[in-house]
Protein backbone atom coordinates (compact mmCIF):
# COMPACT_ATOMS: atom_id res chain seq x y z
CA UNK A 1 0.00 0.00 0.00
CA UNK A 2 1.15 3.47 -0.84
CA UNK A 3 -0.22 5.97 1.68
CA UNK A 4 0.91 9.50 2.34
CA UNK A 5 2.16 9.78 5.95
CA UNK A 6 0.24 13.03 6.32
CA UNK A 7 -3.00 11.21 5.47
CA UNK A 8 -2.29 8.53 8.08
CA UNK A 9 -1.54 11.18 10.72
CA UNK A 10 -4.71 13.10 9.83
CA UNK A 11 -7.01 10.10 10.31
CA UNK A 12 -5.25 8.95 13.47
CA UNK A 13 -6.02 12.29 15.08
CA UNK A 14 -9.46 12.76 13.51
CA UNK A 15 -11.41 10.80 16.15
CA UNK A 16 -13.82 9.50 13.51
CA UNK A 17 -13.89 7.08 10.58
CA UNK A 18 -16.14 9.05 8.18
CA UNK A 19 -15.78 12.27 6.22
CA UNK A 20 -17.35 15.44 7.55
CA UNK A 21 -20.58 16.65 6.03
CA UNK A 22 -19.99 18.82 2.98
CA UNK A 23 -21.78 22.12 2.49
CA UNK A 24 -22.69 24.83 5.02
CA UNK A 25 -23.08 23.92 8.68
CA UNK A 26 -26.41 25.76 8.89
CA UNK A 27 -28.06 25.66 5.43
CA UNK A 28 -30.55 28.43 4.61
CA UNK A 29 -32.44 29.69 1.61
CA UNK A 30 -30.86 32.29 -0.63
CA UNK A 31 -34.33 33.41 -1.78
CA UNK A 32 -36.72 33.18 1.18
CA UNK A 33 -36.18 35.33 4.25
CA UNK A 34 -36.12 33.88 7.76
CA UNK A 35 -39.52 35.44 8.47
CA UNK A 36 -41.04 33.94 5.31
CA UNK A 37 -39.71 30.51 6.26
CA UNK A 38 -41.29 30.86 9.71
CA UNK A 39 -44.64 31.74 8.09
CA UNK A 40 -44.44 28.71 5.82
CA UNK A 41 -43.53 26.34 8.66
CA UNK A 42 -46.23 27.63 11.01
CA UNK A 43 -48.86 27.46 8.24
CA UNK A 44 -47.84 23.85 7.52
CA UNK A 45 -48.03 22.87 11.22
CA UNK A 46 -51.46 24.45 11.77
CA UNK A 47 -53.24 23.46 8.55
CA UNK A 48 -51.44 20.17 7.85
CA UNK A 49 -51.96 20.95 4.15
CA UNK A 50 -50.10 19.03 1.46
CA UNK A 51 -47.11 20.69 -0.23
CA UNK A 52 -49.22 21.71 -3.25
CA UNK A 53 -51.98 23.19 -1.10
CA UNK A 54 -49.45 25.15 1.00
CA UNK A 55 -47.92 26.51 -2.22
CA UNK A 56 -51.31 27.59 -3.61
CA UNK A 57 -52.40 29.14 -0.30
CA UNK A 58 -49.21 31.21 0.21
CA UNK A 59 -48.14 32.01 -3.36
CA UNK A 60 -49.80 35.45 -3.24
CA UNK A 61 -48.32 36.30 0.17
CA UNK A 62 -44.78 35.12 -0.73
CA UNK A 63 -44.22 35.87 -4.45
CA UNK A 64 -40.59 34.64 -4.39
CA UNK A 65 -41.68 31.19 -3.24
CA UNK A 66 -41.53 28.35 -5.77
CA UNK A 67 -42.58 24.74 -5.33
CA UNK A 68 -38.91 23.77 -5.21
CA UNK A 69 -37.72 26.19 -2.52
CA UNK A 70 -40.91 25.45 -0.54
CA UNK A 71 -39.98 21.75 -0.53
CA UNK A 72 -36.41 22.48 0.62
CA UNK A 73 -37.70 24.87 3.29
CA UNK A 74 -40.00 22.19 4.76
CA UNK A 75 -37.18 19.65 4.51
CA UNK A 76 -34.72 21.89 6.39
CA UNK A 77 -37.22 22.37 9.23
CA UNK A 78 -38.24 18.72 9.45
CA UNK A 79 -41.72 19.28 8.02
CA UNK A 80 -41.42 17.54 4.66
CA UNK A 81 -43.30 14.70 6.34
CA UNK A 82 -45.99 15.67 8.83
CA UNK A 83 -45.65 13.99 12.26
CA UNK A 84 -48.01 11.09 12.73
CA UNK A 85 -50.82 11.57 15.21
CA UNK A 86 -50.63 9.66 18.48
CA UNK A 87 -52.71 6.58 17.87
CA UNK A 88 -51.34 4.55 20.79
CA UNK A 89 -54.76 4.55 22.43
CA UNK A 90 -56.57 3.53 19.25
CA UNK A 91 -56.69 0.23 17.51
CA UNK A 92 -54.69 0.36 14.30
CA UNK A 93 -56.67 -0.33 11.14
CA UNK A 94 -55.60 -0.58 7.54
CA UNK A 95 -56.79 2.32 5.40
CA UNK A 96 -59.49 1.10 3.07
CA UNK A 97 -58.80 1.52 -0.63
CA UNK A 98 -61.50 2.92 -2.88
CA UNK A 99 -61.88 2.58 -6.61
CA UNK A 100 -62.55 5.56 -8.87
CA UNK A 101 -66.15 6.66 -8.49
CA UNK A 102 -66.42 7.36 -4.74
CA UNK A 103 -67.58 11.01 -4.77
CA UNK A 104 -67.92 13.47 -1.87
CA UNK A 105 -70.53 16.25 -2.23
CA UNK A 106 -70.99 19.37 -0.10
CA UNK A 107 -72.49 22.87 -0.28
CA UNK A 108 -71.14 26.18 1.00
CA UNK A 109 -72.44 29.74 0.96
CA UNK A 110 -70.75 32.42 -1.17
CA UNK A 111 -71.56 36.09 -1.84
CA UNK A 112 -71.40 38.67 -4.62
CA UNK A 113 -72.86 42.16 -4.88
CA UNK A 114 -75.98 40.55 -6.35
CA UNK A 115 -76.53 38.64 -3.13
CA UNK A 116 -76.13 35.23 -1.61
CA UNK A 117 -75.42 32.10 -3.65
CA UNK A 118 -74.61 28.46 -3.00
CA UNK A 119 -71.58 26.57 -4.27
CA UNK A 120 -72.18 22.87 -4.89
CA UNK A 121 -68.88 20.97 -4.93
CA UNK A 122 -68.13 17.33 -5.78
CA UNK A 123 -64.72 15.65 -5.60
CA UNK A 124 -63.75 12.08 -6.45
CA UNK A 125 -61.82 10.40 -3.63
CA UNK A 126 -59.35 8.57 -5.90
CA UNK A 127 -58.68 10.94 -8.83
CA UNK A 128 -59.43 14.26 -7.03
CA UNK A 129 -61.61 15.23 -10.02
CA UNK A 130 -63.55 18.37 -9.03
CA UNK A 131 -66.96 19.49 -10.31
CA UNK A 132 -68.55 22.79 -9.19
CA UNK A 133 -71.86 24.54 -9.77
CA UNK A 134 -73.00 27.86 -8.26
CA UNK A 135 -76.74 28.48 -7.80
CA UNK A 136 -78.78 31.31 -6.30
CA UNK A 137 -81.01 28.83 -4.44
CA UNK A 138 -80.47 25.67 -2.45
CA UNK A 139 -83.35 23.25 -2.98
CA UNK A 140 -83.85 19.50 -3.36
CA UNK A 141 -84.63 20.00 -7.06
CA UNK A 142 -81.37 21.89 -7.66
CA UNK A 143 -79.44 19.24 -5.71
CA UNK A 144 -80.90 16.60 -8.06
CA UNK A 145 -80.03 18.69 -11.14
CA UNK A 146 -76.48 19.06 -9.82
CA UNK A 147 -76.21 15.29 -9.40
CA UNK A 148 -77.57 14.62 -12.90
CA UNK A 149 -75.09 17.10 -14.41
CA UNK A 150 -72.24 15.55 -12.41
CA UNK A 151 -73.10 12.04 -13.62
CA UNK A 152 -73.25 13.24 -17.22
CA UNK A 153 -69.97 15.17 -16.95
CA UNK A 154 -67.62 12.62 -15.39
CA UNK A 155 -65.78 10.11 -17.55
CA UNK A 156 -66.15 7.30 -15.00
CA UNK A 157 -68.98 5.41 -13.32
CA UNK A 158 -69.97 6.82 -9.94
CA UNK A 159 -70.67 3.95 -7.56
CA UNK A 160 -70.89 5.77 -4.20
CA UNK A 161 -71.81 9.29 -3.07
CA UNK A 162 -71.17 10.68 0.42
CA UNK A 163 -73.15 13.71 1.62
CA UNK A 164 -73.97 15.41 4.90
CA UNK A 165 -77.11 14.62 6.89
CA UNK A 166 -79.21 17.57 5.71
CA UNK A 167 -82.76 17.72 4.34
CA UNK A 168 -81.39 18.67 0.94
CA UNK A 169 -80.00 15.16 0.54
CA UNK A 170 -81.96 12.97 2.95
CA UNK A 171 -84.97 12.75 5.25
CA UNK A 172 -83.01 10.83 7.90
CA UNK A 173 -82.08 13.97 9.86
CA UNK A 174 -85.76 14.70 10.48
CA UNK A 175 -87.47 13.35 13.57
CA UNK A 176 -89.33 10.10 12.97
CA UNK A 177 -92.77 11.73 13.11
CA UNK A 178 -91.72 14.44 10.62
CA UNK A 179 -90.37 12.11 7.93
CA UNK A 180 -92.62 11.70 4.87
CA UNK A 181 -94.19 8.26 4.93
CA UNK A 182 -93.90 5.96 1.94
CA UNK A 183 -91.85 8.57 0.08
CA UNK A 184 -88.27 8.35 -1.18
CA UNK A 185 -86.13 11.47 -1.11
CA UNK A 186 -85.67 12.92 -4.67
CA UNK A 187 -81.86 12.79 -4.31
CA UNK A 188 -82.06 9.10 -3.38
CA UNK A 189 -84.32 8.50 -6.38
CA UNK A 190 -81.65 9.88 -8.74
CA UNK A 191 -79.02 7.74 -7.04
CA UNK A 192 -81.19 4.62 -7.38
CA UNK A 193 -81.89 5.40 -11.03
CA UNK A 194 -78.14 5.40 -11.77
CA UNK A 195 -77.31 2.48 -9.45
CA UNK A 196 -75.37 4.68 -7.01
CA UNK A 197 -75.07 3.95 -3.29
CA UNK A 198 -75.90 7.07 -1.26
CA UNK A 199 -74.05 7.23 2.05
CA UNK A 200 -74.44 9.84 4.78
CA UNK A 201 -71.96 11.22 7.29
CA UNK A 202 -72.57 10.33 10.91
CA UNK A 203 -74.84 12.75 12.76
CA UNK A 204 -72.77 15.66 14.12
CA UNK A 205 -69.63 14.25 12.45
CA UNK A 206 -69.26 16.48 9.35
CA UNK A 207 -65.46 15.98 9.30
CA UNK A 208 -66.03 12.49 7.88
CA UNK A 209 -66.73 14.35 4.63
CA UNK A 210 -63.34 16.02 5.00
CA UNK A 211 -62.06 15.86 1.41
CA UNK A 212 -64.78 18.10 0.02
CA UNK A 213 -64.79 20.30 3.15
CA UNK A 214 -61.10 21.08 2.55
CA UNK A 215 -61.76 21.76 -1.14
CA UNK A 216 -64.51 24.21 -0.17
CA UNK A 217 -62.10 26.05 2.11
CA UNK A 218 -59.44 26.20 -0.61
CA UNK A 219 -61.92 27.55 -3.19
CA UNK A 220 -63.29 30.21 -0.85
CA UNK A 221 -59.85 31.20 0.47
CA UNK A 222 -58.75 32.16 -3.05
CA UNK A 223 -62.00 33.78 -4.23
CA UNK A 224 -64.71 35.24 -1.98
CA UNK A 225 -62.42 35.71 1.03
CA UNK A 226 -59.97 37.79 -1.05
CA UNK A 227 -62.08 39.57 -3.65
CA UNK A 228 -65.43 41.36 -4.04
CA UNK A 229 -67.52 40.42 -7.07
CA UNK A 230 -69.97 42.73 -8.80
CA UNK A 231 -71.91 39.87 -10.38
CA UNK A 232 -72.41 36.16 -9.91
CA UNK A 233 -71.00 35.54 -13.40
CA UNK A 234 -67.70 37.19 -12.43
CA UNK A 235 -67.53 34.97 -9.36
CA UNK A 236 -68.14 31.87 -11.51
CA UNK A 237 -65.43 32.88 -13.99
CA UNK A 238 -62.89 33.49 -11.22
CA UNK A 239 -63.67 30.16 -9.53
CA UNK A 240 -63.20 28.44 -12.89
CA UNK A 241 -59.88 30.22 -13.46
CA UNK A 242 -58.69 29.15 -10.03
CA UNK A 243 -59.75 25.55 -10.67
CA UNK A 244 -57.79 25.49 -13.93
CA UNK A 245 -54.66 26.74 -12.11
CA UNK A 246 -55.22 24.35 -9.22
CA UNK A 247 -55.67 21.49 -11.68
CA UNK A 248 -52.46 22.38 -13.52
CA UNK A 249 -50.36 22.66 -10.35
CA UNK A 250 -51.66 19.41 -8.90
CA UNK A 251 -51.77 17.66 -12.30
CA UNK A 252 -55.27 16.35 -11.55
CA UNK A 253 -57.94 15.56 -14.17
CA UNK A 254 -59.96 18.29 -15.86
CA UNK A 255 -62.32 20.23 -13.60
CA UNK A 256 -65.63 21.88 -14.50
CA UNK A 257 -67.88 24.61 -13.16
CA UNK A 258 -71.35 25.72 -14.22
Amino acid sequence: MSLNPKTVTKWKNAGRTTDKKSGPMHPKSTVLTEQEEQIICEFRRVTKFSLDDVFIALMDEIPKMTRSNLHYCLQRHGLSRLPKEDVSQKEKKNFKEYYIGYVHIDISEVHSKQGKAYMFVAIDRATKYIYVEIHTRMTQAIACIFLENLIEDVAFKIHTILTDNIALFSYKLLAEHLRPKDKTHPFDEVCAEHDIEHRLTKFRHPWTNGQVEIMNKVLKAHTVKLYHYETLEKLKKHVMSFLLLYCKLRKTPRNDIY
